[in-house]
């Protein structure tokens, strides 16, 4: 296995007490797996090598207590670092570091750091500070573990931020699209309103139309009827019965009976009396014998003269 990988190396030979010296082994990778199996080994020394990144499964070596990377060519630490918890002591002098993740600010138990000699941007190295003696590398740790932790807390607020504008965004996409909804429920509404009145005054036409022909039609039967009534001759004006009248009528039939009694008496006198041959009787005798040629074709009359004759 090849040297440089550290696979090549003897971790067990490098291993006293709890400490593990990996330093000057001209790695270029950390042997991440082996480490882990070695949880008594609290204090890993990986110094004066070629390492220039750390992979993420670093942050899995959490037994870690002191870490000396000083020496090599880090240029960032892994996203989450800030796993190792249990880390006090952090050596990463001359280095290529221009930052650290915000998750270093999770290391609550780190009480020594060491950030000299590394690129750092201007913020982050006024709060590390020289690392010249024990005293100003405690506090380089406490003062780069209130800034990240200040920065954790700005990049915690900006994601609620975020978050809190995602979400007003989301209600406003959500008031906008029941906005809409409503629309168009309202436009459907009305169109369906439209289309019912649309009908109604399509029913109303038809009613009146129909109404209007049954008219039409009515009005046609009621001129048949007024022609036909017209062709027809006006009936007579109704007779006006007046007390004048009535008593004219009844003398007038009296009168008329009375001169039918007595033409029938003169006959019967001038017919079967003594007096026949008397001139007197000649008229009524001569008006007799016409009126029996007359009615001599009507046997009820004739009956009733023979027996006014046989009297």
């Amino acid at each position: 296995m090849s040297k440089n990988s550290g696979k090549g190396v003897n971790l067990k030979d490098k291993l006293d007490g709890n400490e593990l010296d990996l330093s000057l082994c001209d790695l270029n990778e950390v042997p991440v797996r082996e480490l882990a199996a070695m949880t008594k080994a609290t204090v890993l020394d990986l110094s004066c090598n070629n390492l220039s990144i750390l992979p993420s499964e670093f942050s899995n070596l959490t037994h870690l207590v002191k870490l000396d990377l000083s020496k090599n060519q880090l240029q960032q630490l892994p996203s989450d670092f800030g796993r190792l918890v249990n880390l006090q002591h952090l050596d990463l002098f001359n280095n290529k570091l221009v930052t650290l993740p915000v998750s270093f600010a999770q290391l609550k138990n780190l009480k020594w750091l060491d950030l000299k000699d590394n690129p750092l941007e201007p913020n982050l190295a006024k709060v590390a500070g020289d690392c010249l003696d024990e005293k100003q590398c405690k506090l380089s740790a406490v003062k780069v573990l209130q800034h990240m932790k200040a920065l954790q807390s700005e990049q915690d607020r900006e994601r609620q931020r975020r978050i809190q504008a995602e979400r007003e965004l989301e209600k406003k996409r959500e008031a906008e699209q029941r906005a809409k909804e409503a629309r168009e429920r309202e436009l459907r509404k009305r169109e369906k309103a439209e289309e019912k009145e649309r009908r109604r005054r399509e029913y109303d036409a038809q009613k009146a139309a129909q109404k209007l022909v049954e008219k039409k039609k009515h009005d046609d039967d009621d001129d048949d009827g007024v022609v036909e009534k017209d062709s027809l001759p006006p009936p007579p004006p109704p007779k006006k019965r007046s007390r004048s009248c009535f008593l004219l009528s009844t003398i007038t039939k009296m009168l008329l009976l009375f001169l039918i009694v007595c033409a029938i008496g003169s006959i019967t006198v001038c017919r079967v009396t003594d007096i026949k041959p008397e001139p007197v009787c000649a008229p009524v005798n001569a008006f007799y014998e016409e009126a029996v040629s007359t009615l001599h074709s009507h046997e009820a009359l004739q009956r009733i003269l023979q027996r006014i004759t046989l009297q």
